[in-house]
């Protein structure tokens, strides 16, 4: 699989772990910045991830921010992104599952990077489920039947 990165200053450390991690596991990677601790804007590298994923460049993305929610809000921003923010592997996992995440987002300051990593698996690991979900997911662009 392909995976497009992306962080601000505070998921800096976090990503270059998650980039030596992927890669080991034999998937591809695309850095997206950011490349230090210097303070950035999260958007600019949310877009770029978006954009890899959107174009179908990567079949996933990863991005982290501090708290995961500037990041998150700014992938989901993109037609048929499907960002999902997950402090749990469980929760990773369902964002796949229920939700056919293709964006997976991470709270750099409030997860540890062991955490951090076993949502990474979790979410590689699960599949799209389909049925009721399908159904459920193709509402999202669309405002739904209510």
């Amino acid at each position: 699989m392909n995976f497009s990165l992306g962080s601000d200053h505070a998921g800096f450390k976090y990503k270059e772990a998650i980039k030596t991690h992927i890669l080991s596991l034999g998937h591809k990677i695309e850095d997206c910045g950011s490349f230090s601790e210097e303070s950035v804007d999260y958007a600019d590298f949310g877009h770029r991830v978006a954009r890899n994923v959107e174009s179908r460049k990567s079949d996933f993305g990863i991005v982290l921010c501090g708290s995961g929610n500037g990041i998150n809000m700014t992938v989901n921003k993109h037609q048929g992104i499907r960002g999902a923010l997950c402090w749990l592997p469980e929760l990773a996992a369902l964002a796949r599952q229920h939700n056919d995440a293709n964006v997976l987002a991470l709270p750099a300051r409030f997860i540890e990077l062991e955490t951090a990593m076993a949502c990474i698996d979790a979410f590689i690991n699960a599949s799209f489920e389909g049925g009721r979900h399908a159904l459920r997911i193709e509402k999202i662009p669309h405002g739904g039947s209510i």
